[in-house]
């Protein structure tokens, strides 16, 4: 229920760009990512701090574009998350006691896991460059492919590029998990 939640935004942003265009797009997102988080603390008391951070981006540059009329601003947003949340895992070497790659993966990890800390802070330098790398993509595209060619490559392929990057680092940890020792 909650994966499905994460996603309305992004399929009433793709539903309405296709039936009305870009700013009944962009107006159908934020309208969205409103009701996302009212839903979020009416389930749970709280606004996980990503949905906030997007909402924030979401409400700012889709007013941006809606005032002054220009594409690029809304166009701008999944840079400026991407960049935030690389930023955000950057300081995760120095804030808190895990990095931001652990207190991610981890959870998703079978039982009881021991990754050694420098293979985290190594999975942690990975997201830095993964999304600093989708920042500069979703830019490229935006200011070099047609409007539709850009809002399929943000609903699809960032979506598409996160979820394999997520799986394969996964995967990657859970052929590492030792087995656990049998105490008698």
């Amino acid at each position: 229920m909650q994966a499905l939640l994460e996603f309305t935004p992004l399929g009433v942003f793709l539903i309405a760009y296709y039936a009305a265009g870009l700013y009944a797009a962009t107006a159908a997102l934020m309208l969205a990512m409103g009701a996302l988080l009212i839903i979020d603390y009416a389930r749970g008391r709280r606004v996980p701090p990503m949905h906030a951070l997007s909402a924030v981006l979401v409400f700012a540059f889709g007013t941006a574009t809606l005032a002054l009329h220009n594409q690029r601003f809304i166009q701008w947003k999944p840079t400026v998350f991407f960049w935030l949340a690389s930023l955000a895992f950057l300081g995760s070497f120095w804030i808190g006691e895990r990095t931001l790659a652990q207190r991610l993966l981890s959870a998703a990890l079978p039982g009881e896991v021991h990754v050694e800390a420098p293979v985290w802070r190594r999975l942690n330098w990975i997201w830095i460059v993964f999304y600093g790398f989708l920042g500069i993509l979703n830019l490229v595209i935006a200011f070099n492919a047609s409007e539709r060619a850009w809002v399929n490559f943000k609903v699809f392929g960032l979506t598409v590029a996160t979820f394999l990057f997520i799986g394969a680092q996964i995967a990657w940890l859970s052929r590492r998990i030792a087995a656990p020792v049998q105490r008698a």
